[in-house]
């Protein structure tokens, strides 16, 4: 392929640890955009999910949110950072006076409470790289639910296993 960039093969690496690298690193991962990598899992009556990435050693997950125009997820508390872009429509926090368009860049502080809504017409998708738990409480400010990545990934694969969708083990790093 000649796209113009420069081709060339790396001879030599000055790595001191490069053969500890080929023999236990753990290759990357490639998800393609296609809902066959990853499948839209809906979450709540107005939000869906398209898992990334799940890594059980550091309680970690990235996926896209989407949440359908006027939707909006419970008020939620994090246990770990968040960090997060949003790609199409808008997003905001009720409990606070900015919202955040196509390619502002959101970060969250551990144990902080909020509400996510869209009110934009298209609602909202963004990008979330998470860490840690996150802790759902109801209308009245009583917890009601725990999710950390084991449910993340029960919430995936129980989804592909109910509609006859092969799970994609490139999620798992």
């Amino acid at each position: 392929m000649d796209d113009g960039a420069p081709q060339f093969k790396i001879t030599e690496v000055p790595e001191p640890h490069l053969d500890m690298i080929q023999k236990y690193g753990v290759e990357g991962t490639y998800i393609s955009a296609s809902e066959k990598d990853s499948p839209w899992v809906p979450f709540g009556e107005t939000a869906f999910i398209r898992h990334l990435t799940f890594d059980v050693r550091t309680n970690s997950y990235c996926n896209i949110l989407w949440v359908k125009g006027g939707g909006w997820l419970g008020t939620h508390k994090h246990r770990g950072a968040v960090s997060a872009m949003v790609l199409e429509g808008s997003v905001q926090y009720l409990e606070y006076d900015w919202v955040a368009t196509p390619g502002d860049f959101i970060t969250e502080t551990p144990g902080t409470a909020h509400t996510l809504v869209s009110k934009h017409p298209d609602g909202m998708k963004a990008i979330f790289w998470l860490q840690g738990a996150l802790e759902f409480y109801d209308q009245e400010g009583k917890w009601t639910e725990t999710l950390d990545v084991f449910w993340f990934i029960k919430h995936y694969t129980s989804y592909c296993e109910a509609n006859g969708i092969p799970i994609n083990k490139q999620l798992f790093i």
